[in-house]
C-alpha cells in the first residue's frame, strides 16, 4: 500500500477540540437547481437544515446554471453560490459569457469560481478546448479574487500542470469529490489546496480513497455531497441531497477516529477560511 507523508501540521487530537452541542456541517459542493428537486427544493433544504447541515454551496455548471446558483442563494442567507463552466461545457462558451461572470461575482453570495477543470473521461469537450477554457477561467478567478472549484478525472497531470503555470495557490482552492491518487492529493496540498470527500468516501471499494482521507491533514479537509449525484451509503439508488453529507462526516470521522462533533468542528471552520464565509 502507498504510504505518502503530508508536509501539513495536524491537529491536535486531544483536549485542544472543542465539544459542540449539536453538530453543524457545510455541504461544500450541491446543485441545489438542478430539476430533479423542483417539486421538493424547499422541503430537500428543509431536511437538511433540521439534519445540522448549517450552510450550501451550490455550483455552477455553465452560464446558465451559474446564473440560477446566484439567484438561489440569493433567497436564501445561508445559501452560497459558485459561478463558472464545467470541462463537460466548456465547447458552449462564447467570449460572452465572461463579462456576464464578472457581473455575477458582484454578487456577495459568490464565494467561489467553479467548478473548472479537466474530464478526459468523455469527449464532451476536446482536450485541447478543455485545456485553453481552464486557463482563461483561472485567470477570470485571479481577477476576480475568488477561490476556484476543481474538478478533474483522469486528466491529474494536466490539472496540476496548468493550476502551477496559472498561479492558482495565489487563490487557492478545493479538489471537489477528491478521488485521485495519492500522489495527487499530496500534490494538491502542496499547492495549499483543500480536499472535498464526497458519498464515494463510503462506497464499499473505495479503500485507497480512504486511506487517502485517513491520513491528509485535518486543516484542509472539506465534505460535500455533489448532490444529485453520488449518493452515500446507506441510501445508495435513491436521489442524493445535502441532509445525507453527514454520512460522509460520519465515515471521515471514523477514519480520523474522532468525534463527529470534532470533525464537523474542523471542516466547517475549514469551508468557513476558504470561502470567507460569515462565521458565529
Amino acid at each position: 500500500m502507498l504510504t505518502v507523508e503530508f508536509k501539513h501540521q495536524h491537529f491536535p487530537r486531544t483536549a485542544a477540540h472543542v465539544s459542540m452541542g449539536c453538530t453543524m456541517l457545510i455541504d461544500t459542493h450541491t446543485h441545489l437547481d438542478d430539476a430533479r428537486y423542483n417539486d421538493d427544493r424547499e422541503a430537500m433544504i428543509s431536511r437538511a437544515r433540521e439534519a445540522g447541515v448549517e450552510a450550501f454551496v451550490t455550483i455552477g455548471c455553465d452560464l446558465l446554471t451559474s446564473q440560477a446558483a446566484v439567484a438561489l442563494a440569493e433567497q436564501h442567507p445561508f445559501v452560497y453560490a459558485s459561478i463558472g463552466v464545467h470541462p463537460h461545457e466548456v465547447k458552449h462558451v462564447l467570449d460572452s459569457w465572461y463579462g456576464e461572470f464578472r457581473r455575477l461575482a458582484q454578487s456577495k453570495k459568490v464565494v467561489a469560481y467553479g467548478e473548472i477543470g479537466l474530464d478526459y473521461h468523455y469527449n464532451h469537450s476536446s482536450p485541447k478546448e478543455q485545456r485553453e477554457r481552464f486557463r482563461e477561467q483561472i485567470q477570470l478567478a485571479r481577477e476576480l479574487k475568488l477561490p476556484v472549484i476543481i474538478h478533474t478525472r483522469e486528466a491529474q497531470e494536466d490539472t496540476i500542470t496548468i493550476l502551477k503555470e496559472e498561479k492558482a495557490s495565489e487563490i487557492g482552492g478545493v479538489f471537489h469529490c477528491f478521488s485521485g491518487d495519492a500522489w495527487l492529493a499530496k500534490d494538491a496540498l502542496d499547492l495549499g489546496f483543500y480536499l472535498s470527500f464526497s458519498g464515494i468516501l463510503t462506497f464499499p471499494n473505495a479503500t485507497m480513497l480512504r486511506d487517502i482521507a485517513k491520513t491528509a491533514p485535518l486543516d484542509r479537509l472539506l465534505v460535500e455531497t455533489d448532490c444529485p449525484y453520488l449518493t452515500p451509503v446507506p441510501h445508495r439508488g435513491k436521489r442524493n441531497e445535502p441532509a445525507f453529507v453527514a454520512h460522509v462526516a460520519t465515515t471521515l470521522a471514523e477514519l480520523k477516529a474522532l468525534p463527529i462533533h470534532d470533525l464537523a468542528m474542523y471542516t466547517t471552520r475549514n469551508a468557513t477560511q476558504l470561502f470567507k464565509l460569515p462565521s458565529g
